[in-house]
């Protein structure tokens, strides 16, 4: 049975029916969300490259010069933004507190990713869920006020549509992609076993 202490933390289920869970994630332990980043800026760079190897083999020009030039020009993009994404992670980690503070709602139906102001913190989220718990037994149609409503980034991934599920234990993250969206679902040890046996149940054309 789950404490008062418990609630929050761990993967609750909540009277409208909803799970609830926060994740406070380390930035500098945890570097996920900087991978994620280098693959948006890998796959810029890569469709870069082909407009421009289009472009030299359309005007009959290529050669290995042109190739070595080519690739010259690749190798330094790649050093540039390799250099330039990591100083943006670290600000932004250091103006978040080191802290990537989430909150996530699931269901049979849909999971979503509610990104918190850096200036709250977990124990302030918790509280604010603990609340929830009081409000929902005289108010089932509660939705969180206050705190739970002041999410800064809001993302939600409909289950019946979800067409992958990658588990990432070391990282203590699920990716929950469709096919214009990708999601990144937080979870604790405890319940991360749980969490993706849902979404493995739910997400039934997803690719596992």
């Amino acid at each position: 049975m789950k404490t008062t202490k418990d609630v929050g933390e761990r993967v609750t289920l909540y009277p409208d029916g909803k799970y609830r869970w926060v994740c406070e994630v380390n930035m500098l332990k945890n570097p996920s969300i900087l991978f994620d980043v280098w693959k948006v800026l890998g796959i810029s760079i890569g469709i870069l490259v082909a407009f421009f190897a289009l472009l030299i083999a359309c005007d009959g020009d290529i050669n290995m010069k042109v190739l070595s030039g080519l690739a010259e020009t690749v190798g330094l993009l790649i050093a540039i933004f390799a250099v330039i994404s990591i100083l943006g992670y670290l600000l932004f980690a250091a103006m978040s507190g080191w802290k990537y503070v989430v909150l996530f709602i699931m269901d049979e139906k849909e999971v979503v990713h509610q990104q918190m102001p850096s200036q709250v913190k977990k124990a302030k989220v918790i509280g604010a869920l603990t609340v929830l718990v009081g409000l929902f037994a005289g108010k089932p149609g509660v939705v969180g006020t206050g705190v739970l409503s002041q999410a800064r980034m809001s993302m939600t991934s409909t289950l019946a549509h979800v067409s992958r599920l990658i588990p990432c234990r070391r990282m203590h993250l699920i990716k929950v992609n469709q096919r214009l969206s990708k999601n990144r679902i937080y979870v604790h040890d405890e319940d991360f076993d749980f969490v993706y046996d849902f979404l493995c149940q739910h997400c039934v054309k997803a690719k596992k």
